[in-house]
């Protein structure tokens, strides 16, 4: 019974987050009132069976009367009375627009442009991706009580600007898009390799984010961002079943199972990348952050074997990733690839210059402790292991961590 409602909540949380806001403007209200629905469900569904329609159960017997009687409570009598009305309501839903799935509309109006890009989507992420604080915060590099306080100035601002809950217009799409890929990728990266919890995967999140992205990518189909974020996702996800061994521990890429990989996302991954190579260079378009990813990504599942690995390609992708998006994680990464190179001092000199902006990060730490064995510094590689094993928050990649450090010489 737990697991039939849990596929439930998956299934249904947004249609019912998305029917609810329409019908009484509020997403607050919206997201609460679905929130005690799920509570009743867990409490009844047990004891009476799960009912035949449960998206219809949870809007229309619980959730509607949920928000009719938070807003009766925080009303003025006028408006009390409206939404008192609203429950014999028998007007017709509005168009979907030019968004028919309920979770990707979701996802476009809450990108709205009011907001900063960062508040959009971290506000995003919560309200439809169900990612906690704590995981929006570590995908941002922030403390929880930061990313919560940015949520909730979010949430002020729209009650504040009286900013409408509406469905997206064909020129929302243009607008948002932006703020939507950004939402799509996080909830894949959190579901790929979770910040946090027992499971080191979470496929419910990659699949999710898959699925949007080919709803996008129908949607905008002559879309260079949008196709280069699908060929990403996929290019990604073929090496899944890869990456977490047996015995619980994170598999790195150079000594993964390629054969492991799943060859037809491969292949369409590699399809879509060609297809944006080909339009690039027709159209004399320059590729974006996406596109550019996807690239890299598919120059490493086109080697057969580590070793195999074009090198210098990778470095030359991340230089232009660089000037496209310079931030620190993205130079992190580039100075992996030229350590592969140059050698591990070069790197090692280019990542320390990125202690001060990545020194929360447990990646940065894992990244220079391999910098530092490389180089012959054990002692040093040890310390920093262990920083990066008291950052880590995922199992599989702590157990990875501590067997490297454990295998320093001394």
């Amino acid at each position: 019974m737990k697991e039939e409602i849990a596929r439930v909540h998956h299934e249904e949380w947004a249609r019912v987050v998305a029917g609810l806001a329409r019908r009484f403007g509020d997403l607050d209200v919206a997201e609460e009132a679905a929130a005690e629905a799920f509570a009743v469900a867990v409490e009844r569904w047990p004891r009476d069976g799960v009912p035949p329609n449960p998206g219809g159960w949870l809007t229309t017997t619980t959730a509607t009367r949920k928000a009719i009687d938070r807003l009766r409570r925080e009303s003025h009598r006028d408006a009390k009375q409206q939404a008192a009305r609203m429950l014999d309501d028998d007007t017709p839903f509005e168009p979907t627009g030019p968004v028919e799935d309920d979770r990707l509309r979701l996802v476009f109006t809450c990108c709205h442009p009011a907001l900063a890009m960062e508040a959009r989507v971290a506000l995003t992420l919560r309200l439809v991706g169900g990612l906690t604080v704590a995981e929006i915060a570590r995908a941002f590099l922030v403390q929880e009580a930061t990313m919560a306080q940015r949520i909730t100035r979010a949430k002020a601002k729209i009650k504040a600007a009286h900013i409408p809950y509406r469905l997206p217009t064909a020129d929302d799409i243009r607008e948002r898009l932006a703020g939507v890929l950004a939402v799509v990728f996080l909830v894949f990266n959190e579901g790929y390799l979770a910040s946090g919890g027992d499971d080191p995967l979470r496929v419910d999140l990659t699949d999710e984010a898959i699925r949007l992205g080919r709803l996008l990518r129908t949607l905008l189909p002559d879309d260079g961002e949008t196709a280069g974020l699908l060929a990403l996702m996929l290019l990604t996800d073929a090496r899944r079943l890869a990456r977490v061994s047996r015995t619980g521990e994170l598999v790195t890429l150079d000594e993964q199972d390629r054969g492991a990989w799943d060859r037809t996302l491969i292949a369409e991954g590699h399809a879509l990348v060609r297809e944006r190579l080909e339009t690039v260079a027709t159209d004399d378009e320059s590729p974006g952050r996406y596109q550019v990813l996807a690239a890299i990504s598919a120059v490493h599942t086109a080697a057969p074997s580590a070793r195999d690995t074009d090198w210098s390609q990778i470095v030359a992708l991340y230089d232009r990733l660089v000037m496209l998006d310079p931030s620190p994680i993205v130079r992190l990464n580039r100075a992996v690839a030229v350590a592969e190179v140059d050698g591990p001092a070069v790197a090692l000199a280019e990542v320390d210059r990125l202690a001060e902006a990545l020194d929360g990060y447990h990646a940065y730490h894992a990244a220079r402790a391999d910098l530092l064995r490389r180089h012959g510094r054990s002692d040093e590689s040890r310390a920093a292991y262990d920083r990066a094993i008291g950052l880590a928050g995922n199992p599989a990649e702590r157990a990875y961590l501590t067997r490297r450090r454990d295998q320093l010489a001394g």
